[in-house]
């Protein structure tokens, strides 16, 4: 026989998620159920529903304090000088952009109301009406125009300097329009402006000390270096937003440290703590592992225009000899995802699923490497610390060519002026390379003929065409099919080899609720403290 709940509608379970709410025991809900005409076991049913709808809906109030694992006296407001994740996560509380990037990749409105082109030209974007900045003034279009000209005064030192340069045309059409005129078509003008630097501050801003943005907090303290402390702008334009009273951000820079302060209870939150840390989790209660696999890795680059890489088939057995599934376990303590050899996550919408990874196969690579006439020489590894797990992926891909006759001497050289003296340098050394938010990005930061960091020196006219086709199309299926061709040809004709995307961990009080991966990067690509609540 089946129990059913006789005249029992929304407004009762609304009654019983308020009474849990207010700390009501179990006996006393059931009284309450079962003078509702619930059975027990329906009552059960019912209870169960209700604690799960109360567990996931934001509770407003409570301090909330978290640890990052990096900080520097050089700790900045201004969001196009940010460089560390620590100002991001300041920026991110104090300020808004135009648009901004969600769980699943997607570009979303944030200030703008609309970014419209018929040309991926010139661009008008409409602004959302009736925001303010901390210290009372309206947002306007000129207040968008200032921040984005900022980037190309060379004496801000914005950090997207670069990217910013393809803007080259500022207009204020009138108090809520602005016109963005590109050097070149870019159909990803909105995402990029979603990138972190791209902050709006007020028109003429020349002091950032105040922190005054449109965000979600007011800047109470900052102190460069050690903490900042921000509490709730409770004129935030963004109804019920945020949820915490306050938000205090310092950094703690030894893992352990990290999460011991978590486990003691003086922070509810640690930021990317590694696999030999995340032990001392194991044992206790009321803690949680947020994992985000954003894009960030480490490669192996083989320069292709030095020797042993100008040979194509030392390359191709390098390949083969990677075992990603071990260098997934072991080098990267299972916290991350196996990679193809090129830069487009699987947290891109533009990822190409149907490009496999490389297999581990030693008798191909001992064919390849027979065939370069580099079988039985010793070949320079340079691995280093900066580079994150590259020493641990080092170690197994010499290993894996000990056993086929394959010398790897692996070079393990000091973190300390390891991005000057070896990075792009040395013919075969590992590199890291953070999320980048779009292929385009991606690619002509690193495999365009001209890119400032391209790894291997990789070169290809046909690549180069296709990437500035690609960028130009408003087309997004065609600009989807366009990218998924240019992976293929940089996972087959690259010297780079991408064998995993490395997991970010975030370690958090059960109290906190809210927090989501983002392709941005951990603590929900840095901007969690306006979606994160406690628990009651």
């Amino acid at each position: 026989m089946t129990d059913k709940i006789t005249n029992w509608t929304s407004a009762d379970d609304a009654m019983v998620e308020n009474a849990i709410r207010r700390g009501a025991s179990r006996r006393e809900l059931l009284k309450m159920l079962l003078a509702g005409g619930a059975a027990v076991a329906a009552g059960g049913v019912v209870l169960g529903r209700a604690t799960q709808a109360v567990a996931g809906t934001p509770v407003s109030g409570g301090n909330f304090k978290a640890a990052g694992w990096s900080s520097s006296t050089a700790d900045t407001l201004d969001p196009a000088k940010a460089s560390l994740s620590t100002d991001y996560v300041r920026c991110c509380s104090l300020y808004n952009r135009l648009t901004f990037l969600d769980k699943d990749g997607k570009t979303q409105m944030e200030l703008a109301e609309s970014f419209d082109s018929k040309d991926a030209k010139t661009w008008t974007v409409k602004l959302r009406k009736g925001v303010t900045f901390h210290d009372g003034k309206d947002l306007t279009a000129d207040d968008v125009v200032f921040s984005l000209k900022r980037h190309l005064d060379k004496a801000v030192g914005s950090k997207v300097a670069k990217i910013a340069a393809q803007m080259t045309g500022f207009k204020a059409v009138d108090k809520s329009t602005v016109e963005i005129t590109l050097a070149d078509p870019n159909a990803d003008l909105p995402t990029i402006l979603a990138l972190h630097h791209f902050m709006i501050v007020a028109d003429g801003t020349t002091d950032f000390s105040k922190g005054n943005g449109t965000g979600a907090f007011v800047l109470q303290t900052f102190e460069p270096g050690v903490r900042s402390v921000v509490t709730k702008n409770k004129n935030y334009w963004k109804s019920g937003k945020p949820y915490l009273d306050s938000f205090e951000f310092i950094a703690i820079t030894d893992d352990s440290a990290r999460v011991n302060a978590l486990i003691s209870g003086d922070i509810n939150f640690a930021a990317s703590i590694n696999p030999r840390s995340m032990k001392l989790l194991e044992s206790q209660q009321g803690f949680e592992l947020s994992k985000t696999t954003s894009g960030n890795y480490t490669d192996l680059n083989i320069r292709l225009d030095m020797d042993p890489g100008s040979k194509a088939d030392f390359v191709a057995g390098m390949k083969y000899l990677v075992n990603r599934e071990q260098i997934v376990k072991s080098a990267l303590r299972g916290l991350g995802e196996i990679g193809n050899d090129q830069p487009v996550s699987p947290a891109n919408i533009f990822h190409n699923p149907d490009l496999k990874p490389k297999a581990f196969d030693p008798d191909k690579a001992k064919f390849h490497f027979q065939k370069a006439g580099v079988l039985g020489q010793s070949i320079p590894v340079v691995a280093s610390d900066a580079a994150t797990s590259s020493i641990d992926m080092a170690v197994i891909i010499q290993a894996a060519g000990a056993d086929i006759g394959m010398k790897l001497d692996v070079q393990r050289v000091p973190s300390d002026g390891y991005w000057d003296n070896y990075w792009l340098k040395a013919p075969v050394h590992f590199g890291n390379i953070n999320p980048r938010p779009t292929p385009d990005i991606l690619f002509s930061l690193l495999y365009a003929s001209n890119a400032p960091w391209n790894e291997s020196q990789y070169k290809s006219e046909k690549f180069d065409k296709m990437l500035v086709e690609a960028r130009g199309l408003l087309d997004q299926a065609k600009r989807k099919e366009i990218y998924g061709q240019m992976q293929t040809m940089v996972s087959e004709e690259a010297g780079t080899i991408i064998p995993a995307y490395i997991s970010n961990v975030d370690a958090l009080s059960s109290k906190v609720k809210g927090l989501e991966a983002n392709p941005l990067g951990g603590m929900m690509g840095y901007a969690m403290a306006e979606y994160l609540w406690l628990e009651a």
